[in-house]
């Protein structure tokens, strides 16, 4: 594992996850606009990772084979040569990525460069980071084929901080609403919106799916408070439907720019977070999702 820079005084970092896919600028920008918005540093990060490029190609079980041998010298000696130049070209991305959010008024940021897989690197920033930000395409998506990147389920089950998809074209997000459903895990939800000033001076709409009963009034009236008593203009409402489809529906309607949600226990809103439909909302999604854990 390498580290390109590394500032042990940069704490509670907005971190840039920057690779070689079609996202990689819109990432740089939504980081620099978080970074701005926050008030926190920012953090370029890139990880190459170890199992398609491998630091050392292990010939030990190799040995003895006779003539080829050699010629599986030569595939290791090419291995480690494709390490390498990935390795160069992540220094000049990460080094573009400085360039563009420079342009956009963040100065200094922290370059990082790993030699690992995603998610464990991730985990291992948790405690040095405010928001993880990447991209919902990955490398292998072209203009006529968007793929949501491999790794973005294995990173959102991983990972304790927020998570910040963002599409391939960046637009300054002006609005927010929160995938509501009552649960303790959903106030928990409200007290890190509250606290950690994500989405501070924007109108905020709390949209719980479900019957509108006076019990869910009342739950989205406490959280409603709950943010506004932080200075947030905040919106409340109760729909009924498809959980996938209703959330969409109300973010057309009234113009949002980002839709938040977390994992919230056996409810509908995780099984919506975690469950076959995931897949199918992340191809689809033209606007920023924030995961909350």
């Amino acid at each position: 594992m390498t580290d390109k820079q590394t500032d042990s005084t940069h704490e509670h970092v907005i971190v840039a996850c920057i690779d070689g896919s079609t996202a990689a600028p819109s990432v740089c920008d939504y980081s620099a606009w978080l970074s701005k918005h926050m008030g926190a540093p920012l953090m370029l990060l890139h990880v190459l990772d170890e199992d398609k490029y491998p630091a050392e190609s292990d010939m030990a079980g190799n040995i003895g084979l006779g003539s080829r041998e050699q010629l599986l010298e030569q595939l290791a000696e090419l291995d480690q040569k494709r390490s390498k130049l990935a390795l160069q070209y992540g220094h000049l991305m990460l080094d573009e990525a400085e360039k563009r959010v420079a342009a956009s008024g963040v100065d200094n940021p922290v370059k990082r460069q790993r030699h690992d897989e995603l998610a464990g690197s991730l985990r291992e920033l948790e405690q040095e980071s405010r928001v993880f930000v990447l991209g919902l395409h990955g490398e292998s998506s072209t203009e006529t084929g968007r793929h949501i990147g491999s790794q973005l389920e294995t990173v959102i089950r991983s990972v304790h901080k927020p998570v910040f998809l963002v599409p391939d074209e960046f637009s300054e997000p002006r609005s927010a609403m929160l995938a509501f459903d009552g649960s303790a895990t959903a106030f928990r939800s409200i007290d890190l919106l509250a606290d950690a000033g994500l989405f501070k001076d924007l109108p905020l709409h709390l949209v719980m799916v479900g019957s509108d009963t006076q019990e869910h009034r009342e739950q989205l009236r406490q959280a409603a408070e709950t943010l506004r008593g932080r200075g947030m203009d905040t919106n409340i409402a109760i729909r009924s439907g498809d959980v996938e489809e209703t959330l969409h529906s109300y973010q057309e309607q009234h113009d949002i720019d980002v839709l938040i949600m977390g994992a919230y226990g056996h409810s509908r809103i995780r099984q919506f977070l975690i469950g076959s439909t995931t897949t199918k909302m992340l191809e689809t999604a033209k606007k920023p999702l924030m995961i909350l854990r």
